[in-house]
């Protein structure tokens, strides 16, 4: 019995030592590019993902605000562009006369001083509203931004216009296939290529769907395919082997797993581009965390030969910490930052 316990581990032994070389990092080239950064909503409020509900309103848990930037602004865009950014992920939303809006929420009332389901206003009356009216940081006390957004609200050619070169994530927030097909013609009448532009595309499957047919081979995920290609991965890239869902697909790496990733970082950028797919860097996942970097050092965590995609929640503190010559931001601003991380910090301790 003690022998066959003996040959077994000693398979087993061979084995580990087999599938470690198999998939060691540093036996792959070198890849090719450079990291690049995916600037959730632009340049963005920070809030508080603590107990954090599907239907509570982000606009009121906002941390002290450090600039004056409002996600899916067109500030926003520009701001960052400036700070660093190579994608800039915006919400879509369709409006009542046919257009379409950049804008998160399904409902104005958590955000703006409108009323009722943002898809039953027109794109005249979104460019209306005060889209900074919701935000407040002290449980209502005070309202920073209130009067400072009216007409803030862009159309989808006024976000592409500010974008200009700079790729964008268009994020569907509702699950009507009409809806793509809208922003599909949309970007044909504004003379926009996605597949040429590097654009992605991020919402449920069946609008994802009608987008690849539109423009094949262009970058389009839903949370479904994302999860088909992550987790097959992590099933299967041990044995070398990428799974048939990550094929122009597209898997996303938390910080706080890069370990259970077969042959990360080199071997497997290999083996993704091998199959037309992208990886994409995320935050640690735990509880009460956002999907995206928002501390300067998570960079730190990132390997230096990564090429792909690294989504940042906090580009204001991030996107200078990756690229020094982005920082425009003066000393008062400095201060407050470095005041605004150790806050972060110590809440998540």
């Amino acid at each position: 019995m003690r022998r066959w316990i003996k040959r077994i581990a000693l398979v087993l032994a061979v084995l580990f030592l087999v599938l470690t070389f198999i998939n060691a990092s540093w036996l792959a080239d070198s890849p090719r590019g450079y990291v690049k950064l995916v600037a959730h909503r632009g340049t963005m409020q920070q809030f508080s993902h603590v107990g954090l509900g599907d239907q509570d309103c982000t606009a009121t848990r906002i941390e002290p605000p450090l600039h004056d930037y409002l996600e899916n602004t067109v500030s926003a865009i520009n701001s960052a562009k400036r700070l660093g950014a190579q994608v800039v992920e915006i919400d879509i939303a369709p409006t009542a006369d046919g257009k379409i809006a950049l804008f998160h929420d399904a409902a104005l009332d958590c955000r703006t001083n409108g009323k009722g389901p943002t898809g039953a206003a027109t794109l005249a009356q979104l460019q209306t509203l005060d889209a900074g009216y919701g935000y407040s940081a002290d449980g209502g006390k005070t309202f920073p931004f209130r009067g400072k957004a009216i007409g803030a609200i862009p159309s989808l050619e006024q976000g592409l216009d500010a974008a200009g070169n700079t790729a964008l994530i268009y994020n569907f927030k509702t699950r009507d296939p009409e809806h793509a097909d809208r922003l599909i013609a949309a970007l044909k009448a504004a003379g926009r290529d996605p597949v040429a532009r590097g654009d992605g595309f991020s919402g449920p499957e069946p609008l994802i769907a009608r987008v690849r047919t539109a423009f094949p081979g262009v970058w389009a995920f839903s949370p479904d395919s994302v999860k088909a290609c992550t987790i097959g991965y992590l099933k299967t890239g041990w044995l070398t082997l990428v799974p048939e869902s990550c094929r122009n697909g597209t898997m996303f790496v938390p910080l706080n797993y890069q370990w259970a990733f077969a042959g990360w970082p080199d071997r497997l950028i290999a083996r993704m581009e091998a199959v037309g797919g992208r990886v994409v860097v995320i935050a640690d996942r735990g509880k009460d965390r956002p999907m995206g970097l928002d501390l300067p050092e998570q960079l730190g965590e990132v390997p230096r030969s990564f090429n792909g995609y690294v989504w940042v929640d906090d580009m204001w503190s991030v996107g200078p910490a990756l690229r020094p010559a982005y920082n425009k931001r003066n000393p008062r601003e400095e201060a407050e930052l470095a005041k605004a991380l150790e806050a972060r910090r110590a809440a998540r301790d």
